[in-house]
Parts: structure tokens; C-alpha cells; sequence
């Protein structure tokens, strides 16, 4: 009788460790998607810094930038394109757009540098600073999401969490990373004389 009770008190012990394990990796693993789905809300909201700060740029441009008229309405379509993917479903191609969009400001931004009175008006200079500082953010806010992404990935592909990841259904999530077009060398030259 008492090697049951003991056999049974073991068995129980064994069932509830178990749980105890299973439940601290659910918890770590779903405090770590939570991290992850933080840190692409703040890629968006620096993202729509930007978006918000572009008409206020293009505003101030327009008035010294009559030659760049192709590569200012450029932008403008760009970031009408932005505003409407907006969901998580869509990152993969607001990403995308979004680095058009950056492109197409950085033409913008060496654009500024060939007129001298618009390189020295007040506002135009003050959006400049803004503008880089926002960029400066949104490089930050991508570094922080694929770093919580990579902690996430981690404890989702190794044994046991690629088991209880795939049994609450919480799955990995693609780093961000830059087209390749984005890559490449820009060449202000051709920015500037795009028509």
C-alpha cells in the first residue's frame, strides 16, 4: 500500500512539474511574440512620423522646387500608397513602399542642396533636422523589432518550444530587412533628373 501512495505521489509530482514546465514556456514564449508585435507598432508609429512630416516638406519644396516636379509628385504618391497599407497583414509590401518612399525622399532631401534659398529658409531647414531625426528613429525601431523577433525565433525553434509554439500557434515572424534595390548605391544624379 504504501509503494501505490508513494508510486502515485511520484507520478503526480512528475505530471505537475511537467505542467509547470510546459505553462513557463507558454508564458515566455507568448511574452515574447507580445515583444515582437510591440516592436512592429513601433516601426509604424515612426513610420507614420514620417508620412505625417512628408506633406509639410513637400509644402515648403514646392515653392523653390518648380524643376523637381516629377520627384516631388512622386512622393506624394508614394505616401498616399503607405497611408492605405496599414494593417500587419500587409508589412511585407508597406516595407517595401516605405523604403520607395525613403528613396524618393532622399532625393527630395539632395535636391534641397542645389537651391541655396531653400537649403537656407528657416522652415525647410527645421523640417530637415525633424525628418532626420525621425529616420534616425525608424532605423532604431527596425533594429529593436528584429532583435525581439530574433529572441522570439529562438525559443520557437528549439526543443520544447517549437512544440508548444506549434501547439498554441504562434509562429515566426520574417526579420526586417531592405530590398535589394534599396541596397544599392543611390545615385543623386539620377534622382535629380528623374522627370
Amino acid at each position: 500500500m504504501q509503494n501505490f501512495i508513494a508510486s502515485n505521489w511520484l507520478l503526480l509530482a512528475a505530471v505537475a512539474l511537467f505542467i509547470i514546465i510546459f505553462y513557463s514556456w507558454y508564458v515566455s514564449i507568448i511574452t515574447k511574440r507580445n515583444a515582437v508585435d510591440e516592436a512592429y507598432s513601433g516601426i509604424d508609429v515612426q513610420l507614420k512620423k514620417r508620412t505625417d512630416l512628408i506633406p509639410n516638406i513637400i509644402a515648403i519644396a514646392k515653392k523653390f522646387l518648380s524643376h523637381e516636379k516629377a520627384l516631388l509628385e512622386e512622393v506624394t504618391r508614394l505616401r498616399s500608397d503607405v497611408m492605405k497599407l496599414s494593417s500587419k497583414d500587409e508589412s511585407a509590401d508597406r516595407f517595401k513602399l516605405e523604403g520607395q518612399l525613403e528613396q524618393a525622399m532622399s532625393g527630395v532631401m539632395i535636391a534641397v542642396e542645389n537651391y541655396p534659398d531653400l537649403k537656407s529658409d528657416t522652415a525647410m531647414a527645421e523640417a530637415q533636422r525633424t525628418y532626420a531625426d525621425v529616420e534616425a528613429h525608424i532605423s532604431a525601431a527596425r533594429r529593436n523589432f528584429n532583435s525581439a523577433n530574433r529572441v522570439l525565433r529562438n525559443s520557437t525553434q528549439v526543443f520544447p518550444g517549437n512544440i508548444i509554439a506549434s501547439m498554441v500557434g504562434v509562429k515566426s515572424v520574417a526579420f526586417f530587412e531592405i530590398t535589394e534595390a534599396e541596397r544599392a548605391t543611390v545615385n543623386a544624379s539620377d534622382l535629380l533628373n528623374a522627370k
